[in-house]
């Protein structure tokens, strides 16, 4: 039967503020130019009954009593939306709901803030929520956090919900504060997918959040305004350097100077200024092989591979790490170019072939 409305929302890339966002800093995403779609239809019962499309799977669920569907993951981000919705005090009754989309899964795109993004507008349509973007954003975070047990920022849901194709979000993940800073024309952003499993993500993800509050606790004890990483400036994290494990030191070291670095490429885009933002993107990727030990052997090929190219201005790798994708600035007239190159020599180094998405 037809449904009642359609609703979409794009993935992300995010260009620079990596491990940022749990710890009140901040960021610059980008959406992307592919989006997760759901169209839905209401009931008369308190069902929700789900199907997705690419999958070809079918499942139940009841909104009087939910819970985490342990063997269809993909369930869980309506059910944690439902829910979030549900405790901010909002009538729903059901739904039926057919989902679709082209945002690659499991790569750090995004696909699941693009679901939940989705969704909420659903939800906002039919039932008529009073629901800014900021709070919707929120109710996806809180999806992730409360009913998937992710320790994620809130940058995802954001850019979903609130940037603009063709533009940089620029976000405070503390204040809530953004503003949209638009990308040079003859420049693109480009994912390589290095096709490679990052499974291990989500548990080292919880390790490093972890890492970072007892690193805010140890320097906290000498200055007692600090209340995230995001409050340490590079003068106080060197006075306090004796007093850390060094991985927590170097994890600190890592959050402080990427906060550093958004707020310079902010100031960088709006100069147009793509070359220095471009080696800040190299910067912010040493620090995250190094210091945050979040790379993998396949993410470095692919950004090494990166480095004599005079069409690219630079290159890291996004999202969470130890797999999924890297985001590359690259000169218009030479994306053909530049996929064609990284696709051989990856395949070359790793006899693996990596996917090329522009943005």
């Amino acid at each position: 039967s037809e449904p009642e409305g359609v609703y979409k929302a794009p993935g992300r890339v995010n260009l620079i503020g990596e491990h940022t966002d749990y710890n009140d800093g901040y960021v610059l995403p980008t959406p992307i130019d592919r989006y997760l779609e759901v169209s839905m239809k209401k009931r008369s019962d308190n069902k929700l009954n789900l199907y997705a499309l690419d999958f070809s799977e079918q499942q139940q669920a009841n909104l009087d009593k939910l819970s985490l569907n342990k063997d269809h993951l993909w369930v869980n981000y309506v059910l944690g939306v439902a829910q979030a919705l549900k405790r901010r005090g909002y009538k729903l009754k059901g739904v039926d709901i057919c989902i679709t989309g082209d945002v690659p899964i499991g790569v750090g795109l995004s696909s699941s803030a693009a679901l939940e993004t989705a969704t909420v507008r659903g939800f906002k349509d039919l039932f008529g929520l009073e629901l800014d973007p900021v709070e919707a954003a929120y109710v996806g975070r809180e999806c992730e956090n409360d009913f998937l047990g992710l320790h994620s920022g809130i940058m995802d849901q954001f850019v979903s919900s609130l940037g603009e194709y063709g533009k940089a979000l620029f976000i405070d993940c503390r204040s809530n504060e953004h503003s949209l800073h638009r990308l040079r024309d003859d420049v693109r952003v480009v994912i390589v997918n290095s096709t490679m499993d990052r499974s291990v993500a989500a548990s080292e993800y919880n390790i490093r959040h972890a890492q970072c509050m007892e690193a805010v606790k140890l320097i906290k004890e000498k200055y007692p305004e600090v209340t995230a990483l995001r409050d340490v400036s590079e003068e106080m994290l060197i006075d306090q350097w004796q007093n850390l494990p060094e991985l927590i030191a170097r994890r600190a070291r890592h959050v402080v100077t990427e906060d550093k670095r958004v707020l310079e490429s902010k100031a960088l885009l709006d100069k147009g200024d793509m070359d220095s933002f471009g080696e800040l993107m190299y910067d912010s990727h040493d620090s995250l092989r190094h210091d945050y030990q979040v790379s993998s052997k396949h993410l470095d090929i692919l950004v090494d591979s990166t480095m004599d190219l005079d069409g690219v201005l630079g290159a890291r790798l996004t999202g969470a790490g130890f797999g999924g994708c890297t985001v590359n600035l690259v000169y218009s007239d030479f994306v053909d170019e530049f996929t064609e190159t990284i696709t051989e020599r990856y395949f070359k180094r790793t006899a693996k072939r990596c996917e090329v998405y522009v943005a």
